[in-house]
């Protein structure tokens, strides 16, 4: 699948000052009709080059940076011993004979492998498959076979997931198979599983500390000199769309895409500023990991650091504190969780710079939270897709916090976008529709699945995003909602963020999120699931109350009819609330 980088400038007109008072000299605007349409050339060129030879500039730059620090294993690396090791299990991937364009999966939650392995890939020439850390056997099964991984490199555990005996469910053969020479029913194209364990040698499988073994001084030198062959347009990762509707998708990412939006993404964050220590809370398997995790930070020599497996808000204040973070990565409800602990325990935290918040809607009461509550000096709002290889919004350089309080942040560099009504027609700005974009960074397709990528991609490479926004003419955006969570009730169009945003400023709620559920007379009912404060008997909220809340804050019709109280949401490891289960859960209660 090939990808062309010509940008589709239609017409140019310089656009003065926005009412935030910057200037946008490289931002380009619709002039007919005051249609939703944007284009932002970005002061910063493209960088035409691979994730290998990006960290090799890393390295030449900031050797003796520490890259990585991980927490829960109490191990760090600099960027120069980042470069052994991963030169040397690139290597190591050739000596079990695979080639350029294999797939590789890696299953398990942040760790120093993990990073390693996903770098390690890339300056192979072979493609990443991140599979969700909290995959059980189906959702294993269906990865592997779905972009058929040849090698595959796992934990030994996951919190109570014991991966072996996953493994050995899934592919009984390889008890008795000799390492790297699996001959498997269930996934023919794996012949190899490497397993991070430290603790016992498990039958059928390479260590990862054996895996390193088998690489050679040749074969070491031999990875540096195949960089020039990798072109930067080639497929790098694949990552599974986040199944928040349903049944994932394998988008496959370029280099390039990746390397230029983590570069960008990190100049928007003013990572140069300081050598930036970065708590990353959110999955490597997810593209908020991968590009402004791992890409961005290698831009500027920043320190990751994983606080544990997987998100825990103890853990992660822990790090922040101990480790002096500087600034953290987030999705919305990591932050309600961290704030929510934080007022438990009141630890002491360093000065953090900078919040960033994205792959969800966020309440403007949130935002002021993180400032207020956690002493954040600076939170900056971000949206992005699996499919646009992470971030299509960043709030600006230097932008302030209250910029992020109504907007999920400005155009990413080298990008357009337009806001379209359901006939694909353009609005004018301030109106509600769906955003399409076109950018270098669009996934080169769905694997192997060309009736998907077209349903995206036309022919003229818009990408359509399925989310609800609202753009300005400073290529500042709005997210109202995804379209198919729209709720119609009575003809009248509701979006749910809307909704969310007035219920989270109750003093007793600490999260809360609405769903359409069937009404017999007005076709969709309004549902709202919150999350109370705790201790919860003293906090009690009943629906009477919550519709006195919401008088003369939303319009009547807007109001939630049916109130459901939980513990806790159903939610992605990426951390996004998959409200296709509030509905199954409404529905079956019914």
């Amino acid at each position: 699948m090939l990808r062309s980088r010509k940008f589709w400038f239609l017409q140019k007109r310089w656009f003065r000052k926005s009412s935030l008072d910057c200037s946008f000299k490289d931002l380009h605007v619709d002039g007919t009709n005051n249609q939703s349409y944007v284009q932002h050339t970005g002061g910063k060129p493209l960088l035409f080059r691979n994730i290998g030879q990006h960290l090799r500039l890393a390295v030449e730059q900031y050797p003796n940076n520490e890259a990585v620090r991980s927490c829960h294993e109490n191990v760090g690396y600099t960027y120069s011993e980042v470069m052994n090791k991963v030169d040397r299990l690139a290597a190591a991937f050739y000596q079990l004979g695979l080639e350029k364009g294999d797939r590789v999966g890696i299953w398990g939650a942040n760790s120093t492998a993990y990073y390693l392995t996903k770098l390690a890939v890339a300056r192979a020439g072979m493609i990443s498959v991140g599979i969700n850390q909290a995959s059980q056997l189906p959702e294993l099964e269906y990865a592997l076979k779905k972009v058929g991984v040849k090698a595959l490199v796992a934990a030994e555990r996951y919190r109570s997931q014991n991966y072996y005996e996953i493994l050995t469910q899934l592919l009984p053969e390889l008890v008795d198979a000799s390492p790297a020479k699996l001959k498997s029913s269930a996934v023919p194209t794996l012949s190899s599983v490497i397993v991070d364990s430290k603790t016992s040698k498990l039958p059928g499988t390479l260590s990862l500390d054996d895996f390193y073994q088998l690489s050679t001084e040749a074969g070491v030198s031999q990875i540096e000199a195949l960089q020039p062959s990798i072109s930067p347009d080639s497929g790098a990762c694949l990552l599974f769309t986040s199944g928040t509707t349903g049944k994932p998708k394998a988008a496959l990412l370029s280099h390039f895409g990746l390397v230029n939006n983590g570069s960008h993404g990190a100049y928007r964050n003013e990572l140069e500023r300081k050598q930036h220590r970065i708590c990353v809370h959110v999955p490597l398997f997810h593209v908020f990991g991968l590009v402004l995790g791992t890409m961005s930070a290698l831009s500027y020599g920043s320190t990751m650091v994983f606080p544990g497996e997987g998100f825990r808000a103890s853990e992660s204040l822990r790090a922040i504190a101990e480790e002096k973070c500087t600034v953290i990565y987030g999705t919305p409800t990591m932050y309600v969780d961290l704030l929510n602990e934080f007022r438990k325990t009141n630890v002491k935290l360093p000065a953090i710079d900078i919040a960033v918040i994205g792959a969800a809607a966020h309440s403007p009461k949130l935002i002021m939270d993180i400032r207020d509550v956690l002493g954040v000096k600076c939170i900056r709002a971000s949206h992005g897709m699996t499919e646009v290889s992470g971030a299509a919004f960043i709030c600006e350089r230097e932008d302030p916090t209250e910029v992020s309080l109504d907007s999920v942040g400005r155009l990413i560099d080298h990008s357009e976008i337009k806001v379209v009504d359901r006939d694909g027609n353009t609005v004018p700005f301030g109106t509600p529709g769906e955003l399409w974009i076109r950018s270098y960074a669009t996934m080169l397709g769905y694997w192997e699945d060309e009736k998907s990528t077209k349903e995206m991609i036309g022919a003229d490479r818009w990408l359509k995003s399925s989310d609800q926004f609202v753009l300005r003419p400073d290529g500042y955006a709005k997210i109202v909602g995804r379209i198919k969570e729209v709720i119609i009730r009575g003809g009248e169009n509701i979006y749910p963020k809307e909704i969310e945003d007035t219920l989270n400023s109750h003093p007793n709620i600490l999260e809360s999120h609405c769903i359409g559920v069937p009404d017999e007379r007005l076709g969709e009912e309004i549902c709202a699931y919150i999350r109370l404060k705790e201790p919860v008997e003293d906090n009690w909220v009943n629906l009477d109350e919550i519709k006195h809340f919401c008088y003369g804050k939303l319009a009547h019709f807007k109001i939630p009819k049916i109130l459901k109280i939980v513990q806790g949401f159903p939610k992605t490891a990426s951390g996004k609330v998959q409200k296709f289960k509030l509905l199954e859960s409404f529905l079956s209660d019914k």
